[in-house]
């Protein structure tokens, strides 16, 4: 099993990203007080039958800013994991760039609700919810 990667370093630029951030191509922007940027650089190998980026991939880029926005807010002896995401399509994804926002609506001891909007192009793709079960490292 590989070792864990701690996000406060990745946002202190201390530590290199998870692998599935360079998987997916998500590269972090910015973090700071429960918001989160990034920037994702869609690779073709990511289309659909339809020719356009697989919603789940979408979701999961997603998930990656929301990751890092939740953890602006946690003590370094914490952590997290999604129970729940939502994600809504607007339009299509296409291979290119897309920037991904994300920021702690509600924060509380055990579960905090985080938001995201990927936007390409000017214009919105997708939203995401999710909630986030924080809890103490082991």
């Amino acid at each position: 099993m590989k070792p864990v990667t701690n996000l406060h370093a990745v946002i202190a630029g201390q530590s290199a990203p998870p692998p599935c951030d360079e998987t997916l191509g998500v590269r972090l922007m910015e973090a700071r007080d429960g918001y989160a940027k990034g920037v994702w650089t869609i690779s073709e190998s990511l289309l659909n039958g339809n020719g356009v980026i697989m919603g789940g991939f979408v979701g999961a880029a997603a998930d990656i800013v929301m990751a890092y926005a939740v953890t602006t807010l946690l003590r370094d002896d914490q952590m997290h994991a999604s129970i729940n995401l939502q994600t809504t399509f607007h339009r299509p994804a296409t291979a290119g760039e897309a920037e991904i926002e994300a920021s702690v609506e509600k924060l509380g001891k055990t579960i905090a609700y985080v938001t995201a909007i990927v936007r390409q192009n000017g214009k919105e793709v997708a939203s995401a919810t999710s909630s986030v079960l924080i809890m103490e490292k082991r």
